[in-house]
């Protein structure tokens, strides 16, 4: 199951901060089934506050100094585990304009993994040199095969972190 530190990584002293953000990301990186009913709720919620938890702290230079060599491989680790999926066979018929869009049940987690993610790529913090590694050809692959995603929301959010990678 999910479990994680309750305490806050804000409110950790500022040398253990570090490693807390690495077991808060790894918990994140554990996916769950949302067509699965037996899939348990409590454990959703846990991750998704965690989630919340990490864009919050990293979203001002403070948090982003975590942005670290060091955590970077759990980094694209949370995100890839959790944005880069396989999508469910498009429907040949599907008219984006015409047709009500299939809308990713796990949005509510995924929304929060590309908010994660986008206020990474934007970061000053992060060492572009460093980053390449881990954002490589591969994992932009993966992303732009996201682009078939019928779910516009998540193809915003693609367009989005593009427009963010050039800035790089």
């Amino acid at each position: 199951g999910v479990q994680t530190s309750a305490l806050p990584i804000c409110d950790t002293p500022p040398p253990k901060r570090e490693a807390l953000f690495i077991e808060k990301l790894r918990l994140c990186s554990f996916v769950f089934n949302f067509d699965d009913p037996n899939s348990s709720k409590r454990e959703k919620e846990i991750k998704r506050n965690t989630l919340l938890e990490l864009v919050d702290y990293v979203n001002n230079s403070t948090g982003q100094k975590l942005f670290t060599e060091e955590c970077m491989p759990h980094i694209t680790n949370c995100v890839q585990k959790n944005i880069c999926r396989a999508l469910p066979p498009q429907n040949e018929d599907f008219d984006p304009e015409e047709d009500e869009p299939i809308l990713e049940a796990s949005w509510p987690h995924l929304q929060i993994v590309y908010e994660f993610f986008l206020r990474f790529i934007v970061s000053s913090e992060v060492n572009a040199k460093v980053a390449k590694r881990y954002v490589d050809t591969s994992f932009c692959s993966q992303l732009i095969e996201l682009f078939d995603s019928e779910d516009p929301r998540e193809r915003d959010y693609l367009k989005t972190i593009q427009i963010g990678r050039a800035h790089v």
